[in-house]
């Protein structure tokens, strides 16, 4: 007999989407929240917002800092992200090839992936220590057509998962740089492959830039670059592909 409660599971992931959405309110916010102001910020009735902070509680992901001041997230949720982070096989054995790249060039270094719903996610950040640096975090997804990342991990597959691909590709203009056309975009492809280097100069930001590679590990295609200052990365931009690629072999060989 089924006794499922029709639009229970819509209910369970909506419910899983706000719990996420708190999160980010906080990281966003930067500050204990009141009620009131958790549930204006997620445009839902007081009462729903109750529920979740209550369950947050119970659960020690979040504390009531004072009946005036709100509520703010506890290090459990950090602890936790620190644990699973930790135990990640791609990034353990990534970070400190990543490390040393981020080191010998002074400028951010970032590993993505193609996801499923065509887009490339950002599985690592590490910043550079230039007080002027490119700013991102793990979890950003970004358009593949005006994405260093995206150029290399589009330069990995094979021509059918290629034409597959650009079929579901949306070429949004981002400013005068940005790649608008289907054309456009395979010709910077083959370009990237002839030089070694897949680039993104100011298509999507118009002061920064970035210069990526792609790798495999344990079967699966990922993507490595360097992004900074766009005048930076310019005047580095042979010598960062080359330690980019010496790189990004030293991965796939050991």
């Amino acid at each position: 007999m089924n006794t499922t409660v029709p639009g229970t599971e819509n209910h369970r992931v909506k419910t899983a989407l706000r719990v996420i959405e708190i999160i980010e309110i906080f990281s966003r916010e930067q500050k204990p929240l009141a009620l009131s102001e958790l549930a204006r910020e997620l445009n839902a009735p007081a009462s729903s917002c109750l529920a979740l902070v209550r369950t947050l509680l119970s659960l020690g992901y979040l504390y009531e800092t004072s009946r005036r001041q709100g509520y703010y997230p506890t290090g459990r949720l950090l602890a936790m992200a620190q644990r699973i982070t930790k135990a990640d096989p791609i990034l353990e054995r990534l970070y400190p090839s990543l490390r040393e790249l981020c080191a010998i060039t002074g400028e951010t270094v970032v590993l993505g992936k193609l996801t499923s719903l065509n887009t490339v996610l950002y599985l690592d950040v590490l910043p550079s220590e230039n007080p002027i640096h490119y700013v991102a975090v793990a979890g950003e997804q970004k358009q593949i057509h005006a994405n260093s990342l995206g150029k290399a991990l589009f330069s990995a597959l094979d021509e059918p998962a290629q034409q597959a691909l650009l079929d579901k590709m949306t070429f949004t203009k981002r400013n005068d740089r940005t790649l608008v056309t289907r054309q456009q975009f395979l010709s910077n492809i083959q370009a990237g492959k002839e030089k070694g280097l897949f680039t993104n100069l100011g298509e999507s930001m118009v002061d920064v830039g970035a210069l990526a590679w792609p790798v495999t590990v344990s079967g699966g295609h990922f993507a490595i670059s360097i992004a900074g200052p766009l005048y930076r990365i310019e005047a580095n931009l042979q010598n960062h592909a080359q330690k980019l690629r010496v790189m990004c072999t030293f991965i796939e060989q050991h």
